[in-house]
Formats: structure tokens, C-alpha cells, sequence
């Protein structure tokens, strides 16, 4: 990247250092802060529960920065982790100085700083999300000799107390402008705070879901990132979270990523989008569609489907998403341009090429070059997700359907045109697998594919277990029956996860 450039970067550390994210060292880190007057530094890390966990430090010498940097500090592992013997608790928590970003809401001037966790024999935790995650795209890499980048659409409620002023209709959000998209402002600001904490994005629009109470109005929003490496695109997640919910604080409302939040109404996913490189170019475009690489990818992810959603769907909430008719996936199968398929190939740009150009008749410059934006998108995933472990999770599954010869016959048999919604679908399609419809099913297909999760050592069984462990103790196994026709119970569900992840 050529220098100019650096100075209109949002993070205030790659503006003032002149240089890339990735290349930031520990003086780096020190000459920030110091030259700029900061007092504050916060170590930040993902525990077992997806959320990020903090660790303030006021600094008071350039010795003791130097020192916290250095060596980072020690945390209890029993309370970050429930698998974690209280016993032998002790972790160190390892800031990973490219993840430098400062803190938009604090009055002290404060460094913010991911971490990596590591054991009492200084190796990394082999059960920590973000461990996790870069074992799985090794793994992926050695296996295929391919990069495996990623993107969430990260879909949210703003809910807030009624207006009478410029209502919109209810369900009718999608791309709505200001005044009537109320929480447009909010988007934006988020928008900009999280590109300033190292935050790849692509846009940020209203999205369908307006819902129009008594007392209280719902106003649905996506922000869509850039594809980055899965390690990134896990973490700018996590950071986009926090950010929404401290803006929503700082306006006095409440920001929502529970996959319902009023039965008949749209829910909110967390879909993903991935992009598989090779010497940095995108291998997924084929000669009139997608590429076969592609194919073996998608099959992969559909083999696995059913399990990942342990990772990706993880309250009894996010089944009364997966419904049919709210433009979420129920059938494991995959199309172009579908979006009541699991796995959806969005519109690329093979035949675009002269659309600039009759839009603007009087551009001179060469527009015949096609972009590489093409990725497939899977649908299944909610903001329940913990983020780490659903792409480790996905990497395993795409790796699983690249080195399978199977996997294009499989690619093949689960293609599907038309609405999958539809009565018609359901009379021709009737051999297509369901997703689960409650934790309890998702936890029983991660257990029966298990071995594929823990091959190489990627998954410790032990977080294998405690996944398994944790859905099953839902006991929801007939909770869509359970609840079929009772709207106060489906409230209580709704208010319990409302907020919770």
C-alpha cells in the first residue's frame, strides 16, 4: 500500500504509524501511545460464552507499557471457560499488537488490543475459539493449497420507544432512506467506529423487519463486511457487537441480535459469505457460473450442514427462525440467487461488463476487467453464533468437500431451482435432509460427526463435549410443538435471549 493512502485509513494507528496493520511491532505500539498522550490500555479477548471480555490497564510509566506488551498478564481460565479446572485455572492472555485500535468511547484517552490465550507452559490454549480458528485454516491450507477468506452480514433490531413521527409500514424496512429509517444515524456511526477498530466493510443498509407496537417500535439493520481471512472476519464481528451495543447504550436503546424477535416477523441471521483464494485470486468463478472448486466447497459445507449449525445456531430461539416462508433456510440444498436455499450463489459479474458504461455513455476508461467479487453464501448462521467456532467449523466442512471425490456427485444431487418454500418444491423435493429444528438435533448431529470436527487435532474433543453438553441441556427437542399456538410462552423465549449474546 503506497503511503498516501495511509493517511486517509480510519484506524488512527495506521494513519499515524504510516504503515499497515499487519507490520505494527511493539515500539510501534509504544511510540503511539506515548506521542499521543493515551492513559489507558485494554487488553480485550473472546471467551467461551463468543462475548469479549475486558482487562483495563491505567499506565502509568513507559516501563510498565513496555512490560504489559511484552508479557501481557494472567487471567483465571475457570471463569472464562466452564471446562476449565479451577485447580489449574491459570491462563496468559497475549495481545496481538496488529489488532491496535482506539477505544471510541472512553473519556480517557485508551488503547484497545485483542489477545490470544495461552497455557502455564506458554503454548497456545488448544481449546480457545481463536485457536481454534487458526488450526482450522491451516489445516485447510496445507490441505488444499488455498486461502480461505470469509464475510458476515450482521443483521440487528434497534428497538426503541414509539414515535408518531414518519412511521414506516411494518415489514417494509428494506433499504429504507432517513427519516424513515429512524436509526439510519446509528448505522452509520457504527459503521465508522468499527472501521476505525481495524472493521473491513462493505456497506450498511435497512433491512425488511419493521415492527410497529403499542409502546415500543423495531427497526431491522445489516451491516455487510469485506471478505478478509477467517481470523479477521471472526473478529471484526465480535468487535462489531460490542460496538452496536455501547452505541446503543449511548442512545438509549436497546440493539437486538436474537434470531426472532416477534413470531411472524422477519429474524435476524448472521449469513456468511465466503471467497476461496489462490495466490490471492479468487478460484471460485467458473467459465459460466461457479467454479468446480466451488462445487466441491458448497458440498462440503451441505454435507456438514446439520452439525454446523451447533456452532452457528445455538439458543432454542434461532429455531424459530428456520421456518419456512421467512426467507430462511429449512432444506439443505443450494441454488443461484435463492434465497430460500441453505446455500445461496449470489450475482456475479461474468455478464456485467458494458453496465457502467451505458450508465455513464461519456467514460473513456477501460471497464472490461471483471471484478472477483464472487462468493457462496451460507444461510443458516444467527447472531447466536460464536463466531470463531462456526468458521472453524465451515473451514473443516469445505476442506471435508474439497479432498472428497464424492463431492461433486453430492454438489450435484442437492441443486435446486424454485422456491423451497413452496408446496411444489416440497412434492419434488421431499429426499432433501431438514435442518435441525432444535438445539437437541443440532447437538445430536455434532456428536455423530464429531470425528470429522476433531481429525488433526482441530476441535478438542473437550469443546466437542461441552457443545454437545450445553444444547442438550435445553431440553427443546419438541419445543416447536411445545409452543405451537402460544404466544405468551413464545414471548418468555423471545425476552430470555433477547440480549444474551
Amino acid at each position: 500500500m503506497s503511503a498516501p493512502s495511509m493517511f486517509q485509513h480510519p484506524n488512527a494507528l495506521v494513519q499515524f504509524l504510516n504503515k499497515p496493520a499487519e507490520e505494527f511491532t511493539k515500539s510501534d505500539i509504544i511510540r503511539f501511545f506515548t506521542e499521543n498522550n493515551f492513559r489507558m490500555l485494554n487488553f480485550r479477548y473472546v471467551a467461551g460464552d463468543g462475548r469479549l471480555k475486558t482487562l483495563n490497564f491505567i499506565v502509568a510509566s513507559v516501563t510498565q507499557l513496555d512490560q504489559i506488551l511484552s508479557h501481557g498478564e494472567r487471567v483465571d481460565g475457570s471463569s472464562l471457560f466452564y471446562y476449565i479446572d479451577s485447580a489449574q485455572s491459570d491462563l496468559y492472555v497475549i495481545p496481538r499488537y496488529r489488532t491496535a485500535f482506539v477505544n471510541p468511547f472512553t473519556q480517557i484517552p485508551t488503547l484497545d488490543i485483542l489477545c490470544s490465550y495461552y497455557t502455564s507452559d506458554g503454548q497456545p490454549l488448544p481449546s480457545a475459539p481463536e485457536h481454534i480458528l487458526t488450526k482450522a485454516h491451516a489445516e485447510f491450507k496445507n490441505s488444499t493449497g488455498l486461502t480461505f477468506t470469509a464475510m458476515g452480514e450482521l443483521e440487528y433490531y434497534v428497538i426503541f420507544n414509539k414515535d408518531s413521527q414518519y412511521r414506516p409500514k411494518a415489514q417494509r424496512g428494506y433499504h429504507e432512506s432517513a427519516p424513515f429509517s429512524r436509526w439510519e444515524f446509528l448505522r452509520c456511526e457504527a459503521m465508522n467506529a468499527i472501521a476505525q477498530a481495524g472493521g473491513s466493510i462493505k456497506y450498511g443498509h435497512s433491512e425488511v423487519g419493521t415492527i410497529l407496537g403499542d409502546e415500543q417500535d423495531m427497526e431491522q439493520h445489516e451491516i455487510e463486511f469485506l471478505t478478509v481471512s477467517i481470523e479477521d472476519a471472526a473478529d471484526q464481528i465480535v468487535l462489531a457487537k460490542w460496538i452496536l451495543r455501547m452505541l446503543g447504550q449511548k442512545y438509549g436503546v436497546t440493539i437486538s441480535f436474537a434470531p426472532k424477535v416477534l413470531v411472524g416477523h422477519a429474524g435476524s441471521g448472521l449469513h456468511v459469505h465466503l471467497k476461496l483464494l489462490r495466490e490471492g485470486h479468487n478460484v471460485m468463478i467458473g467459465a459460466d457460473g461457479i467454479s468446480t472448486i466451488a462445487q466441491q466447497a458448497i458440498a462440503g459445507l451441505l454435507g456438514q450442514a446439520r452439525s454446523l449449525t451447533a456452532f452457528g445456531n445455538t439458543v432454542p430461539l434461532s429455531y424459530l427462525r428456520l421456518v419456512p416462508d421467512q426467507e430462511a433456510p429449512t432444506r439443505v440444498c443450494w441454488g443461484y440467487s435463492n434465497r430460500s436455499a441453505l446455500i445461496r450463489v449470489p450475482l456475479g459479474w461474468l455478464r456485467g461488463s458494458d453496465m457502467v458504461r451505458h450508465a455513464n455513455p461519456q467514460e473513456t476508461a477501460d471497464l472490461s476487467a471483471v471484478p472477483e467479487y464472487q462468493t457462496i453464501e451460507f444461510r443458516a448462521p444467527d447472531g447466536s453464533a460464536n463466531m470463531h467456532l462456526l468458521l472453524a467449523g465451515m473451514a473443516v466442512a469445505a476442506r471435508h468437500g474439497l479432498t472428497d471425490e464424492n463431492s461433486l456427485e453430492l454438489s450435484q444431487k442437492l441443486f435446486i431451482e424454485g422456491n423451497v418454500s413452496t408446496p411444489e418444491f416440497e412434492q419434488l423435493n421431499q429426499n432433501l435432509r431438514q435442518l435441525p429444528t432444535s438445539c437437541w438435533e443440532s447437538a445430536d448431529s455434532l456428536d455423530r460427526n464429531r470425528s470429522i470436527y476433531e481429525a488433526n487435532k482441530v476441535f478438542p474433543s473437550s469443546v466437542i463435549d461441552g457443545i454437545v453438553q450445553k444444547l442438550q441441556a435445553y431440553h427443546d427437542k419438541d419445543l416447536s410443538h411445545q409452543l405451537f399456538g402460544k404466544v405468551d410462552d413464545i414471548k418468555q423465549l423471545v425476552d430470555r435471549y433477547l440480549y444474551s449474546f
